[in-house]
């Protein structure tokens, strides 16, 4: 595991911000348009509001959610809602916000047509991506009903996928899209999630999702 300890939370997020930004730079001299994946949650707020502030051609910068929560973006758990207010502020709010949510009872009557969206996009150049205590990444849920199809070397880029821990349905990337990035990094804060990073390293990722990217991410850490 390629691990970066920070002397604290700020210091990581300044240092980790400026990464994002010279990935981003990188990409967008390799093709027009970037597509940068980006967690929900609250851990990454701080990182997203410096960023947003750094001058990049935004305006050529397609941001996708990690996963999504099947509630509308006004409901307060959405991520793309999340992304809206604290991304695509300042000067990324010329970047183009790619939403996994569509208006549907269920995230299986829009798959498919979010599949092909999404699938006309890849490969991710730069994604950032959180981790649950539990060691899931993304929605990639220990648990999961279709964790194992998620995990598959030939999974579709989007699958839904509902798990015992979660209230509402999910979608969300699979490992393959995930691991088309080009500039993979992983934020985690605390001792609870450093210890439980590191017990990943050991574990099946039907066990734990986070172990199927650790030799392709970089580690961001601070107490």
């Amino acid at each position: 595991m390629d691990l970066q300890e920070y002397a604290d939370q700020e210091m990581l997020c300044l240092a980790l911000a400026d990464r994002l930004a010279g990935d981003l730079r990188r990409a967008l001299g390799r093709r027009e348009r970037a597509l940068f994946c980006v967690p929900g949650g609250t851990t990454p707020g701080p990182v997203f509001d410096i960023l947003s502030d750094i001058d990049l051609d935004w305006d050529r910068i397609d941001v996708i959610p990690s996963d999504e929560r099947w509630v509308p973006e006004d409901d307060p758990r959405s991520n793309a809602g999340l992304l809206r207010r604290r991304l695509l502020q300042g000067k990324a709010a010329e970047a183009r916000l790619i939403p996994l949510y569509a208006p549907a009872e269920t995230p299986e009557a829009v798959l498919e047509a979010l599949t092909a969206s999404v699938k006309a996009l890849l490969p991710i150049d730069v994604a950032l991506l959180g981790m649950g205590a539990d060691m899931h990444v993304a929605s990639l849920f220990p648990g999961g009903d279709r964790l194992h199809e998620a995990l598959a070397s030939d999974a579709p880029p989007l699958l839904t996928i509902r798990a015992p821990t979660v209230p509402e349905p999910r979608i969300t990337l699979t490992l393959p899209a995930l691991e088309s990035a080009f500039a993979l990094h992983i934020l985690i804060t605390g001792a609870e999630k450093r210890a439980a990073i590191e017990k990943a390293e050991d574990l099946d990722p039907e066990k734990a999702p986070v172990a199927a990217l650790l030799g392709e991410a970089q580690v961001h850490w601070a107490e």
